[in-house]
């Protein structure tokens, strides 16, 4: 596979038949779905639907990553993130959702913004995208983090955190994307 075409094997698209709500909630929404699958056979699928989110990788001017320390109920430990949060709605524009979780979670606003990537961090089982900003020109304000969220900021250098997404110390996916978008975006 030395030429990795993204458009060769156009047939092995799957062709939903049917589809049934199994769960609808406020973050997550679950439908079985029975799909035609290329080779004419019926397979079973379960989607996890969410909104979507925005990250920020927040860097200051001496090259320090604001992170975000808080403990993940689904894996029963804490994590170190960058900022991040969902969507209100599907309609809400993510540049906008970035801003408003950056300042939320960190207090932090930022005069320079560019988009690094979209993110799919399960696509075998959700639609969810979470889309990742690099923040720079940052000014300190005061954090505002939802009545369910409680995390400590952390600021590390930008080297170091890719140090550790490198060596397995850190492991979110929308971090360790962002991190290494980022550290290439800014130069090394």
């Amino acid at each position: 596979m030395d030429n990795l075409n993204m458009t060769d094997n156009l047939n092995m698209k799957e062709t939903l038949l049917t589809k049934e709500d199994i769960y609808d909630g406020v973050i997550l929404h679950v439908e079985k779905w029975q799909a035609q699958l290329p080779n004419g056979a019926i397979g079973v699928r379960e989607m996890i639907r969410h909104v979507g989110a925005s990250a920020v990788v927040p860097v200051d001017e001496e090259g320090n990553v604001y992170m975000v320390r808080q403990y993940r109920s689904p894996i029963g430990r804490h994590t170190l993130e960058i900022p991040a949060g969902k969507l209100e709605s599907k309609s809400e524009d993510r540049l906008e959702a970035a801003k408003r979780e950056l300042k939320e979670e960190t207090g932090l606003e930022a005069s320079e913004w560019v988009k690094l990537a979209d993110v799919t961090p399960a696509a075998a089982y959700t639609d969810e995208v979470i889309s990742v900003y690099l923040a720079r020109g940052l000014t300190m304000g005061e954090a505002h983090p939802d009545e369910d969220e409680f995390l400590n900021v952390i600021k590390m250098p930008l080297d170091e955190l890719c140090e550790w997404a490198a060596t397995g110390k850190l492991n979110d996916s929308k971090t360790l994307c962002g991190l290494l978008l980022a550290k290439r975006y800014i130069g090394g």
